[in-house]
């Protein structure tokens, strides 16, 4: 018999909201949770604990059979589309797919949607009788884009659907991506690593480390005024267009704690062996607003003395208001 000797939590305590239309940005090092959280928002990772609730219903955990019919509201593009595409499939099979699936339209039908789904990514009706492995990289993430629209979802999860693309081709299909939003009022959680390119594309951002979301605000608010070091330190790693702009590097000490160990305060204060990191153990290091919109982790290893103060500040207001 197998004994379960610990657990990992990939996603802890987080929470989010993503409004119709809208696009959230969601960064972070490998590992730190961001393609497990998306993966459960779309039901292919059942969590284990806490709600996933779609335009107000909960499908955390409704059967596979209840849930079919509401998976044609939410959709997943994939970070490789090598590996996210069957190379024994045409095109046209693979886009035809979640119609034949959901019992949609004739034969007749399905030819001509898999047909305009193509012409409506930028790729030709001809591409339709070919396989996936004879296309470019950013082609294939193409097609990869036409299957998930299929269904016309509300919601698409774009799991770091550029990283595994040329520099020159990135920037083409972040221009799609925004186009088929505008026309076809798609909300998207778009998750990278890379916050130079969420910053292009996000109305917010949230910035997750080990499991947890320590800083959500504005993509503006994000970029023109971080709170949390983390967040500093990812933005000081993002190339300069200007090869003359001198700018501060912030160099990480220390390594990643282990999610199967985790510190029992602070992580990241932890990590860079903050002297503060003491205070912290036991302590809620939950989000707290420090100004319209912009919430960051009430963690006084990661935040300046005067955030911390002013949580501290409406923390007691409110104890004393109770």
């Amino acid at each position: 018999m197998l004994r379960a000797t610990g657990a990992v939590r990939a996603v802890d305590g987080v929470s989010l909201e993503i409004a119709p239309g809208e696009t959230l940005g969601l960064v972070g090092e490998s590992g730190c949770g961001k393609s497990t959280l998306g993966k459960a928002i779309v039901r292919l990772i059942k969590p284990t604990e806490g709600r996933i609730l779609f335009e107000g219903r909960d499908i955390s955990h409704v059967s596979q059979r209840a849930l079919q019919p509401l998976r044609r509201n939410f959709q997943m593009i994939f970070q490789d589309p090598a590996e996210s595409l069957d190379p024994r499939m045409s095109v046209r099979a693979i886009i035809e797919e979640p119609f034949i699936i959901h019992g949609l339209g004739s034969r007749a039908e399905r030819i001509q949607w898999v047909d305009d789904l193509l012409d409506r990514v930028g790729l030709p009706s001809s591409s339709a009788e070919r396989y996936s492995f004879e296309f470019s990289g950013g082609q294939r993430q193409r097609i990869g884009i036409a299957r998930a629209l299929a269904l016309k979802p509300k919601l698409m999860v774009c799991d770091e659907p550029v990283s595994a693309l040329d520099v020159s081709v990135q920037s083409q299909i972040l221009n799609l991506l925004v186009e088929l939003q505008r026309d076809f009022g798609l909300s998207y959680l778009f998750i990278a690593h890379d916050l130079s390119v969420v910053k292009h594309v996000s109305d917010r951002v949230a910035v997750m480390y080990l499991g947890k979301v320590v800083e959500v605000a504005s993509a503006e608010s994000i970029y023109r005024d971080p709170r949390h070091a983390y967040t500093k330190a990812l933005l000081s790693a993002i190339p300069s267009h200007d090869p003359t702009a001198r700018r501060e590097r912030i160099l990480l000490e220390g390594d990643v704690p282990s999610p199967i160990d985790p510190p029992e305060g602070s992580a990241f204060g932890h990590r860079i062996n903050h002297p503060r990191y003491a205070e912290t153990i036991g302590l809620d290091l939950g989000l707290r607003q420090v100004a319209p919109g912009h919430q960051v982790a009430a963690d006084p290893c990661c935040i300046s003395d005067e955030d911390w103060g002013k949580i501290r500040q409406d923390e007691l207001r409110g104890e004393g208001d109770s």
